[in-house]
C-alpha cells in the first residue's frame, strides 16, 4: 500500500490508465474479430471494407503503444492475406 501522498496519487493514476488501456485493447480485439467474421462469411467485398475500417483502429491503437507497431502490421498483413485467399 502506498504511504506517501505522491505514491497514492501515482497508484490512482496507474489504475485509471490501466482501465483506459484495457478498453482500447478490447476495441482492438473487437475490430479484429469483425474482420475474421466477415472472412468466415465468405464475402470478399464486405471483408475488405471491414478491414479498411479496422486498419484505422489498429493503427490508432498501435500509435498509442497499446500494442507494438510490428504486431499491428503483422495482424493487418495476415488479415489481408486471408481476404486475398478468398478469391482463390
Amino acid at each position: 500500500m502506498a504511504n506517501s501522498a505522491q505514491a497514492r496519487k501515482r497508484a490512482r493514476q496507474a489504475d485509471k490508465q490501466r482501465a483506459h488501456n484495457a478498453s482500447l485493447r478490447s476495441t482492438l480485439r473487437t475490430a479484429i474479430k469483425r474482420v475474421r467474421q466477415a472472412i468466415q462469411a465468405g464475402d470478399k467485398t464486405a471483408a475488405q471494407s471491414v478491414l479498411q475500417q479496422s486498419t484505422a483502429v489498429i493503427d490508432r491503437i498501435a500509435d498509442k503503444k497499446i500494442v507494438h507497431k510490428n504486431k499491428a502490421a503483422r495482424t493487418k498483413s495476415r488479415l489481408s492475406a486471408q481476404i486475398k485467399a478468398l478469391a482463390a
